[in-house]
């Protein structure tokens, strides 16, 4: 494969390390600290978790999103029970059968148009209850925003809840992306979780800007009751706790999560712009987050890729998906648009 242009739009996980952040982590490496999350800096960021997700929630913070959302999964769960998703969640489709291994739980997946879940697609999966030969449906999970770049209203989210509550079943949202969605609502964080009825978050921030580091929300106190045990047999107990404490802290109380979200999505909103209309070009979700979907012919994709590194979202619809990034800059978006129209000029 040819050498791609450095500033490609394949994920957000591919930019770097705020520079905010990385002072952050400068700073907290002064001298020692108690290890495993008993030092001042976890403190003062399980404080500030609180501040935005609400003072009855209960934070934890660990290492990947993967494991943020398999911990969160088990907590909820015994192994006789089912997990209902929509078919290209990242727990169904990018954690390679974690959920399953390490929580035992059958995952339902659902197919969506454009990966977001509704009463109307769960509830033909809520059955057997009480029936020893089935698993048990015991969470609901969704994604904010979604694999697709879509993004749940307060009042999707709320559905979902009622629904879940009405069968004794509890909602996680993974919130890898949450930062691009509560920009898109222009809502805060609790207002689109803990308010709309979310039972367990998983809080990222790595795709916005953090070195690593996500977090295990809690919007009811029972739920956490164990889990200190669950995270540290789930091998996601950091011991150098503060360096990711540090970046939440500077994340959350500067208002980087938002300025660096404003920042992803705008650049994906110019993207659309300037493509949308572009011959051969068709674009297949709404542009609500940081992603841009679009269908093109087989030709054009492989001279594109030539150029620049993204993914194939859907090899038989010759779908593809571009991400952009808290760093992504207008000239980034402006030259991608030009290759890509001149290689349609040419096709």
């Amino acid at each position: 494969m040819s050498q791609h242009n450095n500033r490609g739009f394949a994920s957000d996980n591919n930019a770097g390390i705020h520079p905010a952040l990385l002072e952050a982590i400068a700073r907290a490496n002064e001298g020692h600290v108690i290890a495993y999350g008993d030092d001042p800096y976890t403190r003062r960021a399980e404080s500030t978790l609180k501040k935005f997700f609400g003072n009855d929630s209960e934070p934890f913070l660990v290492l990947t999103g993967t494991g943020a959302n398999v911990l969160s999964l088990a907590a909820l769960t015994r192994p006789y029970n089912a997990v209902i998703c929509a078919e290209s969640s990242h727990i169904n489709t990018d954690e390679c059968g974690a959920p399953e291994k390490f929580t035992q739980c059958k995952l339902i997946a659902v197919p969506t148009r454009n990966g977001k879940l509704t009463p109307e697609h769960i509830q033909p999966y809520l059955q057997g209850f009480g029936f020893e030969h089935h698993v048990q449906p015991r969470v609901i999970s969704i994604s904010q925003s979604t694999e697709m770049g879509t993004v749940y209203t307060v009042e999707e989210i709320k559905a979902i809840s009622r629904l879940a509550r009405q069968y004794d079943m509890y909602l996680h949202m993974d919130g890898a992306r949450l930062a691009n969605a509560a920009v898109s609502l222009e809502a805060d964080f609790r207002a689109i979780t803990g308010d709309a009825g979310v039972d367990v978050l998983s809080f990222g921030g790595t795709k916005n800007g953090m070195l690593c580091g996500e977090a295990v929300i809690f919007f009811r106190k029972e739920l956490a009751e164990n889990f200190r045990y669950i995270r540290k047999q789930g091998m996601q107990l950091v011991s150098k706790m503060r360096f990711i404490a540090a970046q939440f802290e500077v994340y959350l109380e500067r208002g980087l999560w938002k300025a660096n979200a404003s920042r992803a999505n705008a650049m994906a909103q110019l993207l659309f712009e300037k493509i949308k209309d572009l011959p051969g070009v068709t674009i297949t979700q709404p542009v609500q987050a940081n992603g841009v979907f679009a269908v093109l012919s087989q030709r054009v994709i492989a001279r594109l890729l030539e150029k620049y590194f993204f993914y194939v979202w859907d090899e038989r619809r010759h779908e593809v998906r571009w991400m952009t990034s808290f760093d992504t800059s207008e000239e980034d978006i402006e030259t991608f648009a030009g290759t890509l129209g001149s290689i349609l000029e040419e096709s």
